[in-house]
């Protein structure tokens, strides 16, 4: 039998109830699921827009092994001066290079084999951003000098530009799994190159909401287009994501499953966000 690892990507975690999620849900699923590696997309982590140092930390904490973002990554200004020097915390491999970060990043995973983790961002419907096509040629040359096993968290807005981009790498990375939109999609599947695929994660976070915010203040935004807040909403959290096993000698995907998993016993006195 091929030795595999089981590497477990998070959808967009939302403020402290996305938090809560990755603290109580987390480990008792890597037992389960026997996940060898945990990425997540934290740029919503600090009160549902952003990270900070301290949100950071907490996910490391709770075993999150690397943590990918997107378009709010300079959300909260603290933590730019992490960018670059904590190699595990990633901006888009696509923004400009003079931009404070780093892309991607090799671990060496506990059970033995490097992993490749490489963040990269849409340019549809998306603040502009270098083509991640020819970025993703560029930096996948680099680290499959390292290793074949190289998983693509792509942070974009649209299914096609998703689905193009696994299609383009197929054969090339082990994993391309979608966030953003905060809605997990139900076309997981294994390109015949072996790359495994998925729209979106979904949302780790408050699933009684609109995208994780409070459900009525959007709805008269739609209603009256007045400014509204939009609070982070508290109930019915679930992590959200996708369990990808791949074969180490090689970095083919294996499998791929979406996992969906509501918090237990959830009370109503969550913290602010």
């Amino acid at each position: 039998m091929p030795k595999t690892l089981n590497i477990f990507l998070s959808g967009d975690i939302v403020g402290e109830p996305g938090r809560r999620a990755i603290r109580e849900i987390l480990p008792a699923a890597k037992k389960r699921f026997k996940m060898d590696f945990c990425i997540a997309n934290g740029e919503n982590a600090a009160g549902g827009s952003g990270i900070t140092p301290r949100t950071f930390a907490e996910l490391r904490e709770h075993g999150v092994d690397v943590v990918t973002s997107g378009d709010h990554i300079w959300d909260n200004k603290e933590i730019l001066p992490y960018l670059g020097v904590d190699p595990v915390l990633l901006r888009p491999a696509n923004f400009p290079e003079r931009a404070a970060g780093r892309g991607s990043v090799v671990i060496q995973c506990h059970a033995g084999p490097k992993i490749a983790v490489l963040n990269l961002m849409g340019r549809t419907f998306m603040r502009d951003a270098d083509c991640p096509f020819h970025v993703a040629e560029r930096e996948i040359l680099k680290l499959r000098t390292e290793t074949p096993i190289i998983i693509v968290d792509m942070h974009a807005e649209t299914t096609s530009e998703k689905i193009a981009l696994g299609r383009f790498l197929d054969g090339q990375i082990s994993a391309l799994i979608g966030t953003h939109t905060h809605v997990q999609t139900a076309d997981e599947q294994i390109f015949p190159r072996g790359t495994a695929f998925l729209c979106d994660a979904g949302m780790t976070g408050p699933h009684e909401s609109i995208l994780g915010r409070e459900i009525e203040p959007i709805i008269q935004r739609f209603l009256t287009q007045m400014p509204q807040r939009f609070e982070v909403a508290k109930h019915g959290i679930r992590m959200c994501g996708a369990l990808v096993r791949v074969e180490t000698s090689s970095g083919r995907a294996l499998s791929i499953q979406r996992v969906n998993i509501p918090l237990e016993n959830e009370t109503k006195d969550i913290q602010a966000a």
